[in-house]
């Protein structure tokens, strides 16, 4: 933890430093700036208080050693042995960050007969896949794959760990993060690493309105979850590199307290997740069944319709259909964006799609600033019309 620290000294105006503070943190007693209960220590005076405002890290224990930690690690998510694609997006970043302090890279594949699959990750980069394949690890149970992690991590002291913000993922990485009393960082956009091996992990916090950077300097592993479709995966090469390593240790050691009795598999639906095009409706639309207008290009384009989260709130559209923190993190060919004024919680699920064409009334809209293609006017007017160009070219009457 932290604090701030003021220089009264320094302070050249006590009106526009307090001024400054979006949750009224600041308040003057007897010509002095004092912090009050309010304050997030979002660091916004620290930034604009012109050196009058400083942060200090406090002590919070003994540090860790982190010369016995070395490596980035990327959990491989998967169901029945197959591999989520998440897990190739994580093994790209992994190199990246690797690469800034010169570390080896490792995966750790844990389930029931994976020997074979684990080959196929070898021909991404990684410098050695850890196998844990063991019959009480055939079904997804919570507590005996914390137990196959803690032991990869006592055997290997990974630095930094990565896992995919999936269902399973968001399951096992907080179990595994309390297990070594250490971070965990949700849902992570952004993603670098100091030269000291401290993992910078950046995500919207307090609503969206500012991006926190967040630290774990005093202990290891560093854990953080990614969202599918977030980072870059890398190319597959042709031959594979690096190595198998077997994870054993005593089954007795799983203890689990429970027992899976069987699994029942969900009908397969279709995602927005996956689709090349996608239409989003913003709260540009002035009533539910203007949706029909929106469900209608993306007809004409062989897309699907998305939307926001005030959307759903209202009860337009299925949860399923969001995008955003809140949502689904999507990454299509073509987005279109119908009314949508921007807000960061929205662009964070959207803005690595290929082409971004936005529509919207208000010249200054936030969309526009991630936006490749930006149309200022009435969506009601522009929509119809594009759909027209759109048939026509297609020779569609």
């Amino acid at each position: 933890m932290g604090k701030l620290v003021v220089h009264q000294e320094k302070v050249q105006d006590i009106q526009a430093l307090i001024k400054i503070c979006p949750f009224g943190a600041m308040e003057e007693k007897d010509g002095k700036i004092e912090i009050n209960a309010a304050c997030k220590l979002c660091k916004l005076c620290v930034k604009k208080g012109g050196g009058a405002m400083e942060y200090v890290e406090e002590e919070t224990g003994p540090k860790v050693d982190k010369s016995q930690w070395k490596g980035i690690a990327v959990y491989v998510d998967h169901v029945d042995g197959r591999i989520h694609p998440v897990t190739y997006e994580l093994i790209g970043k992994a190199r990246e960050l690797a690469g800034k302090i010169n570390h080896p890279v490792y995966a750790i594949f844990m389930g029931s007969n994976i020997e074979k699959q684990a080959e196929e990750i070898l021909h991404y980069g990684v410098d050695k896949v850890f196998v844990c394949d063991k019959k009480e690890l055939e079904a997804f149970n919570i507590e005996n794959y914390t137990t196959a992690f803690e032991e990869f991590i006592n055997k290997v002291k990974p630095s930094a760990i990565l896992v995919g913000a999936t269902p399973v993922g968001r399951q096992l990485a907080p179990r595994v993060a309390q297990r070594f009393h250490t971070g965990l960082t949700a849902d992570c956009t952004i993603l670098d690493m100091h030269e000291n091996t401290d993992l910078v992990q950046i995500r919207p916090a307090f609503g969206g309105n500012i991006m926190a950077e967040i630290l774990t300097p005093n202990n290891r592993p560093q854990m953080a979850t990614v969202r599918y479709k977030i980072m870059d995966a890398p190319k597959r090469n042709d031959q594979p590199s690096g190595s198998i390593e077997k994870l054993d240790f005593a089954s007795d050691k799983f203890t689990s307290r429970v027992q899976v009795l069987g699994i029942t598999k969900k009908p397969k639906e279709t995602s927005i997740e996956n689709a090349d095009v996608l239409v989003v409706a913003g709260r540009g639309l002035k009533k539910k069944e203007d949706l029909e207008l929106v469900k209608q290009l993306a007809e004409a384009l062989d897309g699907d319709v998305a939307c926001t989260r005030p959307l759903v709130e209202g009860g337009w559209m299925d949860a399923k259909c969001q995008i955003g923190l809140s949502g689904r993190t999507v990454r299509p060919k073509l987005i279109i964006t119908c009314g949508v004024s921007g807000a960061i919680q929205f662009v964070a699920g959207m803005e690595h799609s290929e082409q971004i064409f936005a529509i919207n009334s208000d010249p200054k809209a936030s969309i526009f600033k991630v936006a490749n293609y930006a149309v200022v006017g009435d969506l009601y007017e522009i929509v119809p019309k594009l759909i027209e160009q759109i048939k026509q070219g297609r020779g569609v009457a």
